[in-house]
């Protein structure tokens, strides 16, 4: 069935023009009218369409008008067939030939734009095809990837039409209420996904019509959009009430959800992140309504309802220059909204950049009803279709996202941290008084000891006695050789350079396979802590029965138990040279343990620290001891002597002592700490009970750089991408870092920029504070769960790579061997190696 067209003339079309902010700031060329059409009826709700070329919506009710994006000298094109008004517009996916779609509740009608532009140009009336009659309202059209299928919503229903054919192929039933969108999905052309007004989202098999997943309900109120990201198989939905979902459809993911966005606290947050980064300087387009506006109930947009998605494709240079992205993973979003258009970062899932309708002059559209989005056209800017909610306007905005961006992004620091020092040691440093005391203290050590030998001379008659020997020092060594002297350090590489490692392929994959499990304490007696020594021979856990236990890497053999604290050890940590165990307990103290000798070498409690320690570890190669203890950060200089005295027994010889306290900023308690061990490094990570991270800079003495609100809940641990001796990364990887709060996921953070560079969200998470552990190739992030899963990301997606069973209780953290392909996990009783 062929249907009648015509060429329409003398449509009334404003001419493009400039629109400057309301600030009358330097942000005029951010967006461009192109074009203002008045309509004589009002179009509010219908689905506009946007192609590379071309923008299609309806005109005057029942007219289907095409105007060319890269030619606006060409004539606008109004095409005549339907005698309802239309509902919906769509372009085929194909350049030949380039196909749209327009529906109306008599009919369904597909066109070919080349042959209409010929047959215009002949002087011809133009034809298209009919698809369909009597459908009732069609909200929705979508072309499949290849064009031979288009996907028509009407009603509760969904009816798949072949367009060669014009046969309807299967109808898709299954929703409680109108079908408000459906996407095909390019990788598997089979699959067809829709969302509908009963808030649920269903996953199709349109070859043979059936239902492959239902999801359960979302939100209280419709869905309205919907998007297949492609890159990284996700899907993305929105409702009316300003809400994103984020699906994950890779296969045997069972169509996880990997996190929701609420646009509007993420405008908020937005906006508070600019203004703290720069006071004084906020675009009025980007400020929020305060109480006093409030209060006299100006016109404020309450929810942003999701009008439209589309992808938001950014030059690797512009997203280097403002600082936003840090893998080529990274991809970011287009969100139309009725009051504006927003970039969320799919990584991170942060808004970018926020650009509101009403705080530009004379745009002519303030409220949006339709909304319609081209990531990119031929000159590298992004086109908007609009409907007015009020009025009878149609406007077409051409955004430059390079100036969105450069506009709000936020100001740079002058001096951009790094894990690696790009300096030497100051003077007033710490850590000098700590590299010149401890090469100092053994001379100061031994001189003390030969004079206490000769104060026993009494006991002699006769000063030259040559066999009693008191005249001189023993010489025995009183004093084992401590961990904290330089040399110690080339006597810790000298070891490990003893054994014959060969160094781990950096493109391994992490093990997936269960090799060994090993009950570690009998009932519920929890393991709360594990890590590898640093050569990768031995693994030391905490438990909640207040012991410390060294296993072999492989599990196998009875552990050395180191017993002595009066509570649940949270903590355990390894020396660089392998020879100390540092272990913090719920009991308030430290304890440092000779792995050889299976015995206490060094206990700090109330003595030296009136407030209990949180966490601790070894430091700046063995020098130190940096620990956690209420809002304070020390960094102790420590002494360790094994050397029996069988007369003064009781007496410690082991010793230590506060070097720096630095406070947190606010007199916070410290939750969590974290610095690298492995080589040189003057940061220390630290986070603080109200939410924020704070980075001291020891070589100074201070703090460096604070993130507020870097979780919704306390950070629970922070872990650093520290490497391993076995394997090889790049520098700048080296400044990556991971934090976790209960609730909240995981989030990837980058020193340099301060910024959340991605979120890991795949996660059960909601009550336990489970761990988390970097690879040592820095490619993959592991954490536990409370589905008795582990979990490992891959770090340029946001969606988990692998999903690690064989617990039977929640899976409180994780560990990476530095040598060899393995990663265990521990659980509430159990540890697990593959």
């Amino acid at each position: 069935m062929k249907c009648e067209a015509e060429q329409t003339q003398g449509l009334q079309m404003e001419e493009p023009q400039e629109i400057s902010s309301t600030e009358g700031g330097c942000v005029g060329d951010i967006v461009i009218e192109k074009f203002l059409i008045e309509s004589k009826k009002s179009t509010p709700h219908v689905q506009l369409a946007c192609s590379m070329q071309h923008s299609a919506f309806p005109l005057d009710g029942n007219e289907l008008c095409i105007w060319n994006t890269e030619d606006p000298s060409q004539q606008l094109l109004a095409l005549r067939g339907h005698h309802q008004p239309i509902s919906a517009v769509a372009f085929g996916n194909t350049a030949t030939p380039r196909l749209i779609c327009s529906a109306s509740p008599d009919r369904v009608i597909m066109w070919s734009l080349d042959e209409c532009r010929e047959k215009v140009l002949e002087g011809l009336i133009p034809r298209g095809t009919v698809l369909g009659t009597l459908l009732g309202k069609v909200l929705y059209l979508r072309f499949s990837p290849d064009d031979r299928v288009i996907a028509v919503c009407a009603g509760n229903k969904i009816l798949v039409v072949d367009t060669e054919s014009q046969s309807t192929l299967v109808e898709l039933e299954g929703h409680q209420g109108p079908v408000t969108a459906a996407e095909f999905c390019t990788w598997r052309a089979h699959v067809v996904i829709s969302v509908s007004e009963d808030r649920s989202f269903k996953v199709w098999d349109h070859r043979v019509g059936s239902l492959i997943y239902n999801s359960p309900v979302l939100a209280a109120s419709p869905l309205l959009s919907l998007l297949v990201v492609e890159g990284s198989k996700q899907l993305v939905t929105g409702c009316a009430e300003g809400q994103l979902w984020i699906f994950s459809l890779v296969d045997r993911h069972h169509y996880r959800c990997v996190t929701r966005v609420d646009l509007r606290k993420k405008r908020e947050s937005f906006s508070t992140r600019r203004l703290d980064s720069n006071p004084g300087s906020l675009p009025e387009e980007s400020r929020l309504p305060s109480a006093h506006e409030l209060a006299k109930g100006d016109d404020v947009e309450v929810t942003l309802p999701v009008l439209g998605l589309a992808h938001c494709e950014l030059s690797l240079g512009l997203a280097s220059e403002c600082g936003l992205l840090s893998s080529e993973n990274t991809s970011c979003l287009w969100v139309g909204s009725s009051a504006g258009l927003l970039i969320l970062n799919l990584a991170n899932f942060e808004l970018e950049a926020v650009l509101h309708y009403k705080n530009f002059r004379n745009l002519s559209i303030q409220v949006a009803g339709s909304c319609a989005l081209r990531s990119k056209t031929s000159d590298g800017k992004a086109f908007c279709l609009l409907t007015s909610m009020f009025g009878n306007g149609i406007a077409g905005l051409k955004v430059d996202p390079t100036a969105l961006l450069r506009c709000q992004q936020r100001p740079t620091l002058g001096t951009r941290l790094s894990v690696l020092p790009s300096s030497r040691v100051l003077p007033t440093s710490p850590l000098h008084f700590g590299v010149v005391e401890s090469s100092a203290q053994p001379a100061r050590h031994r001189q003390p000891a030969a004079r206490s030998v000769v104060k026993d001379q009494p006991l002699v008659f006769h000063s030259k006695v040559r066999s009693s020997g008191y005249t001189s020092a023993p010489h025995a060594t009183m004093f084992s050789p401590k961990t904290n002297i330089k040399n110690d350090c080339k006597r810790s590489s000298e070891r490990k350079n003893s054994y014959k490692w060969k160094e781990s392929p950096v493109q391994n994959s992490p093990p997936t396979r269960l090799s060994r499990w090993l009950a570690v304490a009998d009932g519920r007696a929890a393991v709360r802590c594990v890590q590898f020594s640093g050569d990768g021979r031995q693994l030391a856990c905490g438990s909640a029965n207040h012991l410390a236990l060294v296993f072999g890497a492989d599990l196998t053999g009875t552990p050395a138990v180191f017993p002595g604290h009066d509570g649940p050890v949270n903590t355990v940590c390894w020396s660089h040279d392998g020879r100390w165990l540092l272990s913090v307990s719920q009991d308030g103290t430290l304890r440092v343990w000779s792995v050889r000798r299976t015995e206490l070498a060094l206990c700090l409690g109330k003595d030296l620290l009136p407030k209990p320690v949180q966490s601790a570890q070894f430091y700046y190669i063995d020098t130190f001891i940096l620990l956690s203890s209420g809002p304070e950060v020390q960094l102790l200089t420590y002494h360790i002597d094994t050397c029996k005295d069988e007369i003064r027994r009781y007496k410690p010889k082991s010793r230590g002592r506060a070097v720096v306290r630095l406070p947190m900023t606010g007199a916070v308690e410290v939750t969590s700490l974290s610095a690298v061990n492995d080589f040189y490094s003057y940061l220390v990570l630290t986070a603080g009970r109200n939410r924020t991270l704070e980075a001291f800079d020891l070589n100074v003495g201070r703090s460096a750089a604070v993130i507020t609100e870097a979780h919704s809940r306390p950070v629970h641990q922070i872990c650093q991408n520290k490497g391993s001796s076995f394997m090889t990364q790049p520098s700048q990887l080296y400044n990556l870092f991971a934090t976790t709060a209960v609730g909240d996921g995981i989030r990837l953070w980058d020193l340099r920029t301060l910024r959340c560079e991605r979120r890991f969200e795949g996660h059960s998470n909601r009550c336990y504070p489970c761990g988390i552990a970097f690879s040592p190739c820095g490619r993959y992030v592991a954490c536990g769960a409370e589905d008795r899963h582990a979990y490992v990301y891959e770090m340029g997606s946001s969606t988990f790579c692998h999903r690690l069973s064989g617990h039977t209780d929640t899976v409180t953290g994780v560990a990476f061997s530095p040598s060899a392909s393995q990663v265990t996990s521990m659980g509430l009783s159990m540890c697990l190696q593959r």
